[in-house]
C-alpha cells in the first residue's frame, strides 16, 4: 500500500525533483565549464549536452502529446544556448512533461506513454537525463572545471532537492 500523496502527485514530484537537479547542476557550472567538451571531432560541449536533454523532451512530447510540445524551444546539435536560455527551456519543458505524465496516468486520450506504462516512461526520461548529467560531470572534471563537492553530492540528495 502506498501512503502519502496520491500516485499522480508522487509521479509529478519525482519528475520535478529530476528537473530541479538539472537546474541545480546548471547553476553550479561556470561559464567556462559550459563550453567544455571531451570531443575531438566537434561533438557536444556541456551547454550542448543540456540542450540535447531539453530537445529530447520536446521530441518525446511531439511523438506522444504533440500539443504539449507546441511553442517549446528546440535546439539543433550545433546550437550552444546560454545559461538563461537553458534555464527557460528546462522550466518550460519540465512543466510540459509533468502535464504529460499526469495525463498519461489519468488515461487521457491522445496521451500515450511507453507501452509498458507511465512509470516506465518516467524511468526512461530520468535515466536519459541522468546519463547526460554523468557525462557533464565527467567532462567538467576532465577539463579542470569540476563543480564543487557539495554540488556533486546534492544531485543525489533527492529528499532535499
Amino acid at each position: 500500500m502506498v501512503e502519502g500523496p496520491d500516485l499522480g502527485e508522487q509521479l509529478a514530484e519525482a519528475w520535478r525533483t529530476n528537473n530541479r537537479i538539472n537546474l541545480l547542476l546548471l547553476e553550479e557550472i561556470s561559464d567556462e565549464g559550459l563550453a567544455c567538451t571531451l570531443s575531438k571531432r566537434g561533438g557536444r560541449d556541456v551547454a550542448g549536452q543540456f540542450a540535447h536533454v531539453h530537445t529530447n523532451r520536446v521530441w518525446q512530447l511531439e511523438k506522444r502529446a504533440r500539443d504539449l510540445a507546441a511553442g517549446l524551444a528546440k535546439f539543433t546539435a550545433k546550437d550552444r544556448p546560454s545559461r538563461d536560455e537553458l534555464v527557460a527551456a528546462f522550466a518550460a519543458s519540465g512543466e510540459a512533461v509533468e502535464s504529460f505524465l499526469r495525463a498519461v496516468l489519468a488515461g487521457e486520450p491522445k496521451r500515450r506513454g511507453f507501452k509498458k506504462g507511465v512509470f516506465v516512461t518516467l524511468s526512461y526520461l530520468v535515466a536519459h537525463e541522468s546519463h547526460h548529467r554523468g557525462n557533464v560531470l565527467l567532462t567538467l572534471k576532465t577539463c579542470g572545471h569540476a563543480v564543487d563537492k557539495a554540488a556533486r553530492y546534492r544531485v543525489w540528495d533527492w529528499d532535499r532537492v
